[in-house]
């Protein structure tokens, strides 16, 4: 009998380490590389205005996609579409940044000007948890027909040095002593993450070049 129990209290004793080893493991694992997310795959990120339609299931295709802070999402398009980042669901909802306040709105590519020039949109992900994306062209048309999908971008390693910076500040030289007061004036501002924020101008070119290189360090990598 007293055979029967060491042997039990052995057996319990060495599951307990087997799930405690178990579990350390799948703790300590490391958090997967970075990685671009081509949109829609081959199909693109496209908008048939003949048929109002898209090229493809942006949702389905982003339900297969696990993405995480630093990824890229890779948008092969042309200058008819625009791609909008955003955090504001209501934004997302009404496709329309008309209303947003800017926080959180980052917008990609000129959009609307009938042009088909191939373009590539390369747009980094810096907002963890949910983010909404969308072409805004035609007052929102190609959204309500398609051009949408959401997704919830995890922590994974967090954001590489390149992206990991604040926002630069504004051009503010030293205005004559008569100048006007200018500090609520809309100075264009461009944005760490490459894309305009909602209400600004247009982006500065070093902000462009680390964007550039951090896409090519990942294509690298892969």
């Amino acid at each position: 009998m007293d055979h029967h129990k060491r042997m039990l209290a052995v057996t319990i004793t060495a599951l307990s380490l087997a799930v405690i080893v178990t579990t350390s493991m799948a703790q300590s694992s490391p958090a997967p590389p970075y990685a671009n997310h081509t949109v829609g795959g081959p199909a693109g990120w496209f908008f048939d205005s003949a048929t109002n339609s898209s090229s493809a299931n942006y949702s389905t295709w982003a339900s297969n996609q696990s993405f995480y802070l630093g990824d890229y999402l890779i948008f092969k398009t042309n200058t008819n579409s625009t791609v909008v980042l955003t955090s504001n669901e209501t934004t997302y909802r009404l496709c329309d940044t008309s209303g947003d306040d800017g926080q959180g709105t980052f917008i990609y590519g000129g959009g609307g000007n009938g042009g088909a020039a191939a373009a590539e949109l390369q747009v980094p992900l810096t907002m963890e948890g949910v983010n909404y994306l969308f072409s805004d062209t035609n007052d929102g048309n190609q959204c309500f027909h398609g051009m949408r999908f959401q997704i919830t971008v995890a922590h994974g390693r967090g954001l590489p040095p390149e992206l990991n910076q604040p926002p630069p500040p504004p051009y503010a030289g030293n205005p004559p002593p008569s100048a006007p007061d200018t500090s609520t004036t809309n100075q264009g501002q461009s944005f760490y993450n490459g894309g305009s924020r909602k209400g600004t101008g247009g982006g500065l070119e070093f902000w462009g070049l680390v964007l550039g290189v951090g896409v090519a360090m990942m294509e690298m990598a892969v």
